[in-house]
């Protein structure tokens, strides 16, 4: 259990250091702004892109890929068809459809891996379908959503992904990797440095959010928290579970595995996306808080019983 605690430990030391700094004011009124533009606009594209150039793309044909992009496609679709039912609207909609799939793989799911399951490389290829896959398809949604993308001819709304950095450092980083191409140090090495910043500013971000906020769970969004907490918390690690053992077979360490990753709380970086969009900030922030919290008892359950 050494890894989840170490994971775990590490994200809350950094958010209750950004909480530090919201309550004493130390970057004023616009400092989770900045921090928000920071990791969304510069640090998390060349953070993608570092990560995805020298990333291995043979491990997204496994089955265990699949079973996590079928468990992840079920805990979002069950979000969509309820939010399209209730009228939330595409934005909420779509922030909370994240919050309810779209796991830690990077600053908690790496830990985890190396801990936990033995093996780094292990999350590698959910990291790879949420980047490649989820990332640009969600955050053409929300450009759209948010009228950035809703006007000109259809050809510039194809495009939209190409005008969002985020997307922009995945797709390069996938090219490079593709093409075999080795990045000179003199450019990966700034870029390594500059992505370096990147979940750091996030968490600093989500801890000064939290100054004067309620508890979680309250207000307008509470449907929507309490859904996507359900799903992500339960539902994902219960439909991967029974994807991976019922119908692929896997068994043992392989099913550790994909359960483990589906079990991961809800990623920092959606509250990054849902304040740069503003919109869903209080479910992301919420759902991901709840989430994380919830997810140490299901993850130590799950190392237990599959362990």
């Amino acid at each position: 259990m050494q890894g989840v605690l170490t994971g775990f430990a590490v994200i809350a030391v950094v958010i209750g250091v950004g909480y530090l700094i919201g309550l004493r004011g130390y970057l004023g009124d616009q400092g989770r702004e900045v921090l928000t533009k920071l990791a969304f606009h510069v640090a998390s594209p060349a953070l993608l892109f570092t990560t995805l150039a020298r990333a291995d793309l043979s491990v997204i044909f496994s089955s265990r890929l699949l079973v996590t992009a079928l468990s992840t496609a079920a805990a979002a679709g069950v979000f969509v068809a309820v939010g399209v039912a209730r009228g939330w609207g595409l934005g909420r909609t779509t922030i909370g459809a994240l919050c309810s799939s779209y796991v830690n793989s990077g600053n908690l799911g790496i830990p985890i891996a190396v801990y936990v399951l033995g093996d780094a490389s292990l999350v590698a290829p959910v990291l790879l379908f949420q980047l490649v896959g989820v990332t640009p398809v969600a955050l053409t949604v929300l450009d759209l959503a948010s009228g950035n993308g809703e006007k000109g001819p259809l050809w510039r709304r194809l495009l939209t992904p190409l005008r969002n950095p985020i997307a922009v450092g995945s797709l390069a980083g996938v090219a490079v990797s593709a093409a075999g191409l080795k990045v000179p140090a003199p450019v990966m090495d700034p870029l390594t440095l500059i992505g370096g910043m990147s979940v750091p500013a996030v968490l600093l971000a989500f801890g000064i959010s939290l100054c004067g906020s309620t508890m979680p769970g309250r207000g307008p969004d509470r449907q929507l928290v309490l859904l996507s907490v359900a799903l992500k918390s339960v539902g994902q690690p219960a439909v991967a579970w029974a994807l991976a053992a019922g119908v692929f077979g896997l068994h043992g360490a392989q099913l550790l595995d994909v359960v483990v990753t589906s079990a991961l709380p809800a990623a920092q970086n959606l509250y990054t996306y849902a304040s740069t969009y503003g919109v869903g900030e209080r479910l992301a922030r919420d759902s991901i808080l709840v989430s994380t919290v919830l997810s140490v008892p299901v993850l130590v359950v799950v190392a237990a019983l599959l362990g």
